[in-house]
Order: structure tokens, then C-alpha cells, then sequence
């Protein structure tokens, strides 16, 4: 069986996120990346964007979504980025991960999700 995807590595988006009240006052830089597995695969697009998935379009709707509104878990922005992207797309499935820089001796701590469309 064949998968196509697309991925965004890394992507870094400005929010408000922690669970003390404190950490959530101040803008933290979280880094997400997503592997999104189109309905439609790489053969028959013809070259044009109309007919996959726009990225481009896809990373300025994670950044709206980060910033939308204050969170205390990381798990929680993960579960809403791959709702949204699964509602607002044409995906058949959608990986999600997301750093985080908060602990020390560490490089970040991550959280990882895969969901796949209720209708695919």
C-alpha cells in the first residue's frame, strides 16, 4: 500500500501555555510537527495547489490556532491541532508532535498523537 504525506517540521508558533499561572502569563515558543497523509495522493495533482494540500496555508492556521487562546497542556494543543486539521482538510490521517524547552537538562520534552479521519 502506498502513503503520501506531507510533513512540517518544526514549525515554531508564539503561546500562551503552563500549567502554573505564572508560566501561562508570558509567550513561550512551542516547535510543532505534523505528518499529514492527504485523501488524495501525489498522482493526478498536475501540478497545481489547488489540488493537495496547502502547507503554507496549513502553518499559518497552526500559528491562529497556538495563539487563539491560553492552555495548561501541550497534550491539549496537540488534540486541537489534529482535530482541526482532520476537520478544517482533506486528511485521511494526521501526526502531531510538539517541544517544549520547560525542563532543565533537557533539550524539550514532547508530546506525540496520530489520529485518523472518523469518515476515511
Amino acid at each position: 500500500m502506498n502513503y503520501d504525506e506531507i510533513e512540517i517540521r518544526r514549525l515554531a508558533v508564539i503561546t500562551h501555555i503552563g500549567v502554573p499561572d505564572e508560566e501561562r502569563a508570558n509567550p513561550q515558543t512551542l516547535w510543532i510537527s505534523v505528518i499529514m497523509r492527504p485523501n488524495q495522493g501525489f498522482y493526478g495533482l498536475n501540478d497545481e495547489v489547488q489540488n493537495t494540500v496547502d502547507y503554507y496555508a496549513i502553518s499559518l492556521r497552526l500559528g491562529d490556532l497556538a495563539a487563539a487562546r491560553p492552555r495548561k497542556l501541550i497534550e491539549t494543543l496537540a488534540t486541537d491541532i489534529a482535530d482541526c486539521l482532520l476537520g478544517e482538510y482533506p486528511l485521511a490521517s494526521v501526526a502531531v508532535e510538539i517541544e517544549k524547552q520547560i525542563l532543565p537538562n533537557t533539550d524539550y520534552v514532547a508530546v506525540r498523537i496520530q489520529r485518523v479521519c472518523a469518515e476515511g
